[in-house]
């Protein structure tokens, strides 16, 4: 699955007085600096911010810099900008604000720069080359399957339809509580999506559910041409009776693990259980690319086939020949060193964001009314998102009203995914159950839960919400 992937904003960065367009006049409070306007050069005086002793006042002290949207935390100075600093010669154009509390942003673990870096320096700057193919064998590694790197999560999701041999006419079971990027696949290639209800114990598609409406369509000898799973907020799904379920039938399983990549369901990643998964890099995601996804599987040539079709299927010529249809779906080499630098620490970040979700939970226990994501008892939860759920009446306000409140005090949440029998787009889909979609839905809250989250600003979130719930710090 893939997300909406925030906008990153310009970064405040501090100025260094320095080179001969920054000469200080004197130690006072102004400071002359000389420009060029239609060619000649006219001297201003700016005011300098009282900051102290520059040279007694140690840099971080004087100049934090701000949250970026895609930083989760700045590289330090440069050594140059460090000599100017101790100089006294720093100085800051404004003061520090407090930043704007974001939902889930990247986080990068340091390596990212050097493979990028060799993929300049080499000039492997294409959609194959040595970052490719490490990172392609590195995260085989990671889930058991070999896999093949592509431009999105949705188009990992479009191969997998196609490598079941989904079609038009035929239909797809898909759960109805995800986003969007399950279902529209399934028409990309001409099938419709038939939406299912979650059960509350996960979230995730109810197995028992699942089975009524297999035997149903049995009878009925309409049985869809595959299952997709998906493994919501890095819940993994309940997946032996999903299994059990669709082999009665010889119906085949595609597994969405977009939000769940480093989960697992029984001591085995989230995704090889059906042999047949996608995984997103999404900036928001566990581990990002900025952008791009995997596709995986136990079938080797199935991989293979998948990796001919994204590179548009161009068959084996010395001129350009097409036999099938293609697509340009292959990961860029550059993206995929920033991917092995993430993978490298994808259990790290799996480790930030349970804690991160469980402070959560502790802070909130006796807050009536707000009700933690459950964990699931067959493996590990990454808690993508910490996800809560609001009864208005018990917590004093509802789900909009503590968005709203929240949004104001400078923090983004999110709804829980809206349904996709409740979407206009989908609104003629064929949809079984759903009522417990939309109790999560319209009570359902994601706070922040970036991996990057300081204990700081996890408790600015955790004051708001105590605050619109009325209940004081403890």
């Amino acid at each position: 699955m893939t997300e909406t992937t925030k906008k990153s904003a310009p970064r405040s960065s501090p100025v260094a007085i320095a080179g001969p367009s920054y000469r200080k006049k004197n130690a006072g409070a102004k400071r002359t600096r000389e420009v060029t306007q239609n060619k000649d050069k006219v001297k201003i005086d700016e005011p300098i911010l009282p900051l102290g002793d520059p040279a007694k006042t140690p840099l971080s002290a004087r100049f934090e810099p701000p949250q970026s949207h895609f930083i989760a935390s700045n590289p330090p100075l440069s050594a140059a900008s460090e000599t100017i600093a101790s100089k006294g010669d720093f100085q800051p154009r404004v003061q520090p604000m407090k930043s704007r509390i974001l939902l889930s942003v990247p986080h990068m673990g340091g390596r990212e720069q050097s493979y990028v870096a060799e993929a300049f320096a080499t000039n492997w700057l294409s959609t194959i080359g040595p970052n490719v193919t490490a990172f392609e064998r590195e995260f085989g590694h990671q889930v058991g399957m070999p896999s093949v790197a592509l431009s999105s999560g949705t188009a990992a999701m479009h191969l997998g339809l196609r490598l079941l041999g989904v079609g038009p006419g035929d239909e797809v079971f898909c759960p109805t509580l995800t986003f969007v990027a399950t279902a529209n696949p399934i028409v990309y290639v001409g099938a419709e999506p038939v939406f299912l209800d979650s059960n509350r114990e996960d979230w995730n598609l109810d197995p028992e559910l699942l089975a009524r409406a297999l035997a149903d369509r049995a009878r009925r000898n309409k049985l869809p041409k595959a299952v997709v799973v998906v493994h919501l907020y890095g819940q993994p799904a309940d997946m032996d009776p999903i299994l059990a379920a669709c082999a009665r039938y010889e119906v085949p399983v595609l597994e969405d693990a977009a939000e769940a990549l480093g989960s697992t369901y029984k001591g085995k990643p989230v995704g090889h259980h059906s042999g047949l998964a996608v995984y997103s890099f999404n900036g928001n995601k566990m581990i990002t690319t900025t952008g791009g996804g995997m596709l995986s599987c136990t079938n080797p040539d199935w991989i293979q086939q998948a990796r001919f079709w994204s590179t548009q299927a161009r068959d084996n010529a010395i001129w350009y020949e097409h036999s099938e249809m293609g697509y340009n779906y292959r990961m860029s080499n550059v993206l995929a060193g920033i991917g092995r630098g993430q993978l490298e620490v994808l259990n790290t970040r799996v480790d930030q964001r349970r804690s991160i979700a469980f402070r959560y939970r502790d802070a909130f226990a006796d807050i009536p009314g707000l009700e933690f994501m459950p964990q699931s008892p067959h493996g590990i939860h990454t808690n993508w998102l910490s996800c809560f759920l609001i009864d208005e009446a018990l917590f004093g306000c509802s789900r909009d009203a503590l968005i709203s409140a929240l949004d104001a005090a400078g923090i983004e949440t999110r709804p829980v995914w809206k349904p996709m029998h409740l979407q206009p787009l989908y609104r003629h889909a064929e949809s079984i159950g759903g009522e417990i979609a939309e109790d999560l839905f319209m009570r359902g809250i994601c706070l922040p839960s970036s991996s990057s989250l300081t204990p700081v600003d996890q408790m600015r979130v955790i004051t708001a919400v105590r605050n619109a719930a009325g209940v004081a710090c403890q």
